[in-house]
C-alpha cells in the first residue's frame, strides 16, 4: 500500500510561561500511515488532552513537529517545495470541530464555497462555480435552493457542518481530517453526517482520519482505531476488537464509561488508582500512576507496543513476552 501521508516518529513539545519556561509534550514519538491503494476510515481516540487535535494539526500541516517527520506522498512536508505544498493543500482537507466559528457571519455561506473554487481556479465561469457548489451541496444531502444566499445563522448547526464537508469536497481530496465532526450538532444529525462520511470513502475513494473522544461513534464508523493517552499510543488495531476486546487497561477504562442500552450491564466496571502525579509525565508508562495492574517496571520504563492479536498491538507490560509491534 503506497503512502499518501505519514506520521514518522513525530513528537511535538510545546514551550510556555513568561518567567518560567514550561514544556508540555503533546505527542511523544508518533508513527501513523495513510494510504492511497484502499480508503479507509482511520479513528484516533482517547480522552480531552490525549493529543488527538496535535496528530490532527500535523497531518493538515498547520503545525511542525518538534521532531520526527511529516510525510506526504514520501517526501518531507515540511522540506517541501511551494508546488508540493499546493497540491497537499487540495488533496488534504480538514473538516473542524465546531460548525459555528468557521463561517464570518457577515457573508453568505456561498462565500466558504465560493473561496476554494477561486484560489484553486477550478471554474472557467460563474455557470461552472455554480454547478460545483451545488453538486457538492447535494452530495453531501443539502438541497441548493434551501442552502445558497442564506447567512450562517439562518442555517443549523447540522447544515453548517455539511456545508463545511461540501466545501472540502470541491478540491476532490484524498484525505479528509475531520476532528469532532459530530460532537457540537444534534443526536438526530450525527447519524447523517456520519453517513455522509462513510459514502466519501466508498463513493469517492477519500479516506477519513476521524477524531474523536466518543467511542461509541468510532466503533459505527472506523475500520481502524489508535487509542491515545498523554500523547502516546496506547492501543491500537481493527476496531471491533479494540471496542468489543480491548486489552489495554485504559482502553478497558474507556470502553466501560460507554453507556450502553442493557440494564443488566455494569456502567463503569474498571477501576483505577490515583495519585497526586497523575497527570505529570513520568519515565516510564504514562498512565502507571492510574492503572489497576502497575508493576515496578511501568514506572521505571516506556513499553513498547506488543501484539495482542493479528491486527491489534497494546503499548503494556502485560504483553511482555508478546512480539513487539512495528511502526
Amino acid at each position: 500500500m503506497s503512502g499518501l501521508l505519514e506520521l514518522r516518529n513525530v513528537t511535538k513539545v510545546y514551550s510556555g510561561g513568561l518567567f518560567r519556561r514550561r514544556s508540555t509534550v503533546a505527542l511523544r514519538e508518533s508513527c501513523i500511515s495513510i494510504g492511497e491503494d484502499h480508503p479507509s476510515i482511520i479513528t484516533i481516540a482517547g480522552e480531552s488532552g490525549s493529543g488527538k487535535t496535535t496528530m490532527g494539526m500535523l497531518m493538515l500541516g498547520f503545525i511542525a513537529p518538534t521532531s520526527g517527520e511529516v510525510l506526504y506522498r514520501g517526501q518531507n512536508l515540511w522540506k517541501s517545495s511551494k508546488p508540493v505544498w499546493r497540491q497537499f493543500r487540495r488533496e488534504v482537507q480538514a473538516i473542524f470541530q465546531d460548525p459555528f466559528e468557521v463561517y464570518n457571519p457577515f457573508y453568505r455561506v456561498d462565500h466558504v464555497l465560493t473561496l476554494p473554487i477561486s484560489k484553486f481556479k477550478l471554474a472557467k465561469s460563474k455557470a461552472a462555480r455554480q454547478q460545483m457548489m451545488e453538486e457538492a451541496l447535494t452530495r453531501v444531502g443539502l438541497r441548493p435552493s434551501d442552502t445558497l444566499g442564506r447567512y450562517p445563522h439562518e442555517l443549523s448547526g447540522g447544515q453548517r457542518q455539511r456545508i463545511a464537508i461540501a466545501r472540502a469536497l470541491l478540491l476532490d481530496p484524498k484525505v479528509i481530517i475531520a476532528d469532532e465532526p459530530v460532537s457540537m450538532v444534534d443526536a438526530s444529525l450525527r447519524a447523517t453526517i456520519l453517513k455522509s462520511l462513510q459514502r466519501l470513502r466508498d463513493e469517492m475513494g477519500i479516506s477519513i482520519l476521524y477524531i474523536t473522544h466518543d467511542l461509541a461513534t468510532a466503533y459505527h464508523i472506523g475500520e481502524r482505531i489508535v487509542v491515545l493517552y498523554q500523547g502516546q499510543v496506547a492501543e491500537a488495531g481493527d476496531v471491533q476488537s479494540v471496542i468489543t476486546n480491548p486489552q489495554h487497561p485504559y482502553t478497558q477504562l474507556l470502553v466501560s464509561s460507554i453507556p450502553w442500552p442493557d440494564p443488566n450491564r455494569r456502567w463503569g466496571w474498571i477501576e483505577t488508582s490515583a495519585s497526586t502525579g497523575m497527570f505529570l509525565s513520568t519515565e516510564g508508562c504514562a498512565f502507571a500512576p492510574r492503572c489497576p495492574h502497575v508493576m515496578d517496571i511501568c514506572r521505571k520504563e516506556r513499553p513498547s507496543l506488543f501484539r495482542t492479536g493479528d491486527t491489534c498491538a497494546a503499548a503494556c507490560f502485560l504483553y511482555q513476552g508478546s512480539p513487539v509491534a512495528e511502526g
